[in-house]
């Protein structure tokens, strides 16, 4: 009997450790993370990398959730593949919650997660693929619909978002792309609820604990600022301001910057994703180009233009063809920063010691503008420090001047003479090798 009572005590011990442990664990599991992924803006490889890095936290962490926080409309379709594939080894519940939209890869993205939530007034799903071939339509098709499948939607109305062609007479018009309202999206069991806050999507989907919300890193940051139109464009006229400036001065300074600009453009353009090593290569090939046609074969031209072409469509090709008007939308920023700028540089600063290099100097008067007096270099001798085509830059006793030939290519340091001056031009013309090239009194 005392056995029995013994058992029976320890019984009841071992219960109430279990019970202890079981709420112990209940309250660890209330008290864990949520993760909180912001899908905002452009997707792109930062983003995926992003994603990629918040799927793992959550996991190795045991996160309580991951919640994509969605409004975007659109991007690279191998970004969103990288995200939904990420989505899919997450271990944890994942919700994604629409506060605006989820348009193209956005909706592929939203489709991914486990629940979907959307707020009033939200809508998704116009995911026709751009360039618009037989073999994509198919292929983001076969994407869109198993992903659907897979979270247990409805196939049918996620390959409607990619093809016009497939039937959903209830929610859209034959040969239209599908987009859904909130409303329509959860009428259709696409979206799983409506929530007007991200606290209202946890609340429906069941997971408590403390929002964590992931922020990109240095690197990804970097690539997603410098990709935007605005920046590309800065980017583009430093480049090009760059190689204008080294053309006439070739210090090596200017040029140096001007490739520095290009190299970042390209460069965060290859790390977002949107340009590969064949636009990169073509973008050097048109840098080759136009060092030849200005230091080992000038005049003719031909390089000049064609080196001009790659370079331009290395510009283009690198936001990907489904960004091609914000392509040019950079080209154009690009364009008149640099016309600006440069005008800005020969007119209001003239006598800057940098800028006195690119441009002729003068004296100004109280009322008018006279050129300096450069007659008494007449007759003196110096060298070519810029390639005179017939515009360059020579040096004469020591002093950096601009200078005219009479229609003749002189190479540089190739020695010269002044033949004359009118007013601020001064003419040269080249003298033979034999004769002393250094700058003469």
């Amino acid at each position: 009997m005392k056995r029995l009572l013994r058992l029976t005590l320890s019984s009841l011990a071992v219960l109430a450790g279990l019970a202890g442990l079981m709420a112990a664990g209940t309250h660890a599991q209330s008290s864990r993370e949520v993760i909180v992924v912001p899908i905002e803006g452009t997707v792109d490889e930062g983003m995926a990398h992003l994603v990629t890095r918040a799927v793992d936290q959550a996991n190795a962490d045991h996160a309580a959730g991951l919640v994509l926080d969605i409004n975007t409309g659109g991007g690279l379709v191998s970004a969103a593949f990288e995200i939904r594939d990420a989505m899919f080894s997450a271990k944890v519940p994942t919700v994604a919650y629409v506060s605006q939209r989820a348009y193209s890869a956005g909706a592929l993205i939203t489709l991914s997660a486990r629940k979907i939530v959307m707020a009033p007034g939200s809508s998704i799903g116009a995911a026709e693929p751009i360039p618009k071939t037989i073999k994509m339509v198919s292929a983001l098709k076969a994407e869109f619909g198993s992903t659907a499948q897979r979270n247990g939607r409805n196939r049918t109305l996620a390959e409607a978002m990619v093809d016009a062609t497939v039937d959903a007479p209830e929610f859209k018009k034959s040969g239209a792309i599908l987009s859904l309202t909130a409303d329509d999206a959860k009428k259709a069991k696409i979206a799983d609820a409506e929530a007007s806050t991200l606290d209202g999507a946890l609340q429906y989907a069941g997971i408590k604990g403390d929002q964590v919300r992931v922020s990109y890193s240095w690197g990804e940051t970097l690539a997603r600022i410098a990709t935007s139109p605005e920046i590309s464009g800065i980017l583009l006229s430093l480049g090009v301001l760059g190689l204008l400036i080294e053309m006439q001065t070739l210090h090596g300074i200017a040029g140096s910057i001007g490739v520095a600009a290009l190299a970042l453009f390209f460069g965060t353009h290859v790390y977002a994703g949107f340009s590969n090593g064949l636009v990169v290569g073509l973008a050097m090939l048109g840098l080759l180009l136009i060092l030849f046609e200005l230091h080992v074969f000038p005049g003719h031209g031909i390089s000049g233009v064609l080196g001009t072409a790659a370079l331009l469509a290395a510009v283009v090709l690198s936001f990907g063809i489904a960004f091609i008007f914000v392509a040019f939308q950079s080209i154009s920023i690009a364009i008149v920063l640099t016309a600006a700028t440069f005008y800005v540089s020969t007119r209001i600063f003239p006598e800057n010691a940098f800028l006195r290099r690119i441009t002729l100097t003068a004296t100004q008067g109280p009322e008018y503008v006279t050129s300096s007096d450069f007659r008494m270099y007449v007759g003196h001798t110096g060298f070519a420090t810029s390639f005179l085509r017939p515009a360059g830059v020579a040096t004469i006793d020591g002093r950096r001047l601009d200078v005219l030939t009479e229609g003749d290519f002189v190479h540089a340091g190739s020695a010269v003479r002044v033949t004359r001056v009118e007013g601020a031009r001064i003419f040269v013309q080249s003298i033979p090798t034999d004769a002393p090239s250094a700058p003469q009194d």
